[in-house]
């Protein structure tokens, strides 16, 4: 009698976008977003005040205009992502045949949400769940939010599947070769610049000094990323963007050191951002349109944004090899 194989589900989950570059769709996500204690920790009572007082009936607006810059048929995220789902899915099956391997894109926020497909494969009977966040440096405020969904949903399961998760990857070897790749095949292109910036998207400051260990993973990521190009200080800087509020957020803030390297004289500048693993409106949006317009003015001449990973095939390779040595470890335990 033949054993059936067991069945395996691999989640490939990012952030998350709006529905829609409108405002009532960015709204929606923006309340389900900024309502998440991870994300903001204002005290709940507090913050659901200014949140609905003061950020909801005003931002969804800019952002939807934002979004609208970006958007193509779908937002960027969600089509990067679900081709990232599909090489995966082609590249793992290939190497697997002792699994009944399915792959899955999810959202924390957004569609499709991770709640949702958690729910959806509660009646498939998956014999174990591998949870793979596109996240490179964790953060309690972007990888916890998934943890957390995972952990309610056990809460409702009598057959608990075995459960995987991949932390992140922010000095795999793989991975940054792979964003060393992306520079060199930029500047093939297009030349090189006077400076190089790695901007991350950053996190408060308190955040930081109470133990996420986010910012201190971004710097190791820059400075191997320098390395591999074989940079002089000079030559390249790091900074965090995307600041919300008023509190302190973790320093240099890109938009500030642009400026002063233009005042300064610095003419020409190329941005990349190795915290996104697919393009997004903070990428597009507020790194390459915002951040270039506010170099220029400033007094900049020549500014360029090299684009995330995306489903570059070094990417790929990567996480088809971090996802492959979690399977690999999955068949050595059923065959121990």
């Amino acid at each position: 009698m033949s054993l059936s194989k067991p069945k395996v589900l691999i989640i490939i989950a990012n952030l998350g976008t709006p529905d829609a570059p409108t405002a009532p769709a960015v709204r929606a996500f923006l309340k389900q977003f900024l309502s998440d204690q991870r994300v903001i920790e204002i005290p709940k009572i507090l913050w659901a005040i200014i949140l609905n007082a003061f950020v909801l009936p005003f931002r969804p607006k800019r952002v939807a205009e934002a979004y609208a810059q970006v958007w193509s048929n779908d937002s960027p995220m969600r089509e990067i992502l679900f081709k990232q789902v599909q090489q995966l899915q082609k590249k793992l099956s290939v190497f697997n045949t002792d699994f009944d391997l399915t792959i899955v894109p999810a959202m924390t926020y957004g569609r499709p949400g991770i709640d949702r497909v958690l729910d959806e494969a509660e009646s498939q009977l998956y014999d174990h769940i591998i949870l793979f966040p596109l996240f490179p440096q964790y953060s309690a405020t972007s990888t916890a939010p998934l943890y957390d969904a995972v952990a309610k949903w056990l809460l409702k399961q009598r057959n608990i599947p075995g459960l995987s998760f991949i932390r992140d990857y922010y000095q795999h070897p793989l991975y940054i070769q792979a964003l060393a790749n992306s520079v060199r095949d930029y500047q093939q292109q297009h030349g090189q610049a006077e400076k190089l910036l790695m901007s991350f998207h950053g996190i408060p400051q308190p955040y930081a000094d109470k133990g996420d260990p986010y910012a201190d993973r971004c710097r190791v990521t820059a400075q191997k990323v320098a390395q591999a190009l074989q940079l002089s200080d000079d030559q390249w800087a790091i900074s965090f963007q995307s600041r919300f509020g008023k509190q302190e957020w973790v320093k240099p803030y890109t938009d500030q050191l642009l400026q002063s390297w233009a005042e300064q004289g610095v003419a020409s500048v190329q941005i990349l951002s190795p915290a996104f693993s697919a393009d997004c409106l903070e990428t597009l949006e507020e790194l390459a349109i915002q951040n270039a317009e506010l170099f220029l003015k400033a007094g900049g001449k020549d500014y360029a944004y090299i684009p995330a990973l995306n489903d570059r095939d070094d990417h790929i390779d990567l996480l088809g090899l971090l996802l492959q040595t979690q399977l690999e470890a999955l068949k050595s335990q059923l065959q121990a």
